[in-house]
């Protein structure tokens, strides 16, 4: 999962980078959501994702229109072209429990009116825990997702990744997620896309290194790749098959470069922006930089 970082020391790349869809990685809003800019500049970004409030924590928050002039002002100096925000880790809209859905929903409304406000291309949101019964936490979750599409209309299209399979969390298979898609009114159906994690579905046991073209077949078949609407591009510390969420440098993981490498040149993908949320470690800089220049290579050929 992506964490906050300190504010980088902005420098802006000698040339912006040329990608056939969005490259990027996420980044801070530490010091106010515009600072986000600076961070993408530093990493030659031209895709981002962020949060729009601290992601631990149930204080929410509106944008103001000061906030939003400012912030679209900053990311307009920038090479990014599109920008999606990953909503609160504490939401759960599956939940049985009435008291938690409900602080879940008021949440989610809240970051799709802090999304439209800021101009965002997309909200990512990780499908919840059903807690007791999968079948009744599928229905609870796709009501609430319908319920606060309609009471938040905008142009921010909400994209749900496909997680890795811990516990009780729903949407691990292409399957599954496609059957709460499929639940969804026809009123909101069009704002809503899929995200999905190389490091998620490589734990929730698709095999992207040995049978990469299977797994996309599966993924057409159940879900269709015309609603993939981000990539999330991270390496894995588990191994496949292992329902963990452990992200890793591209690499340097259990994945490897191949499956990237197949997944930067595959023309089924080419116009989908990709973002990646590998550690940071002690210089965020550095680190996304250097992994955007390896994606970039792969995507060359090199």
């Amino acid at each position: 999962m992506p964490a906050e970082s300190a504010a980088p020391a902005a420098t802006a790349p000698d040339a912006a980078p040329v990608d056939r869809a969005p490259l990027g990685a996420h980044v801070s809003i530490a010091g106010g959501t515009w600072e986000a800019a600076a961070r993408c500049l530093e990493i030659a970004a031209t895709g981002a994702q962020l949060f729009t409030k601290q992601a631990n924590r149930w204080a929410e928050r509106e944008v103001s229109d000061e906030e939003a002039t400012r912030f679209r002002a900053a990311m307009g100096g920038t090479a990014v072209r599109w920008l999606c925000a990953h909503d609160s880790y504490l939401i759960n809209l599956a939940s049985p429990d009435p008291a938690l859905r409900a602080r879940s929903l008021e949440s989610f409304r809240a970051e799709l009116r802090r999304c439209h406000a800021l101009g965002l291309d997309a909200l990512v949101s990780h499908p919840g825990n059903y807690m007791d019964d999968r079948a009744s936490g599928l229905a609870r979750n796709a009501d609430a997702i319908a319920e606060a599409l309609e009471a938040e209309p905008g142009e921010t299209r909400l994209l749900m990744e496909l997680t890795a399979g811990q516990g009780t969390v729903l949407g691990s298979t292409f399957e599954e997620m496609a059957a709460l898609l499929a639940r969804l009114p026809a009123t909101v159906a069009s704002r809503v896309g899929v995200c999905l994690d190389t490091a998620h579905v490589w734990a929730a046991g698709y095999d992207l290194v040995a049978d990469y073209d299977g797994v996309l077949a599966r993924l057409e078949d159940s879900l269709g790749i015309a609603r993939l609407g981000c990539l999330h591009l991270n390496d894995s510390k588990a191994r496949l098959g292992s329902h963990l969420d452990r992200h890793e440098l591209i690499g340097a993981g259990t994945l490897g470069e191949a499956p990237f490498r197949r997944l930067m040149t595959d023309a089924r993908l080419a116009a989908i922006p990709k973002v990646i949320e590998t550690p940071k470690g002690d210089d965020a800089a550095a680190n996304d930089g250097r992994m955007l220049r390896l994606l970039r290579a792969l995507a060359d050929g090199a």
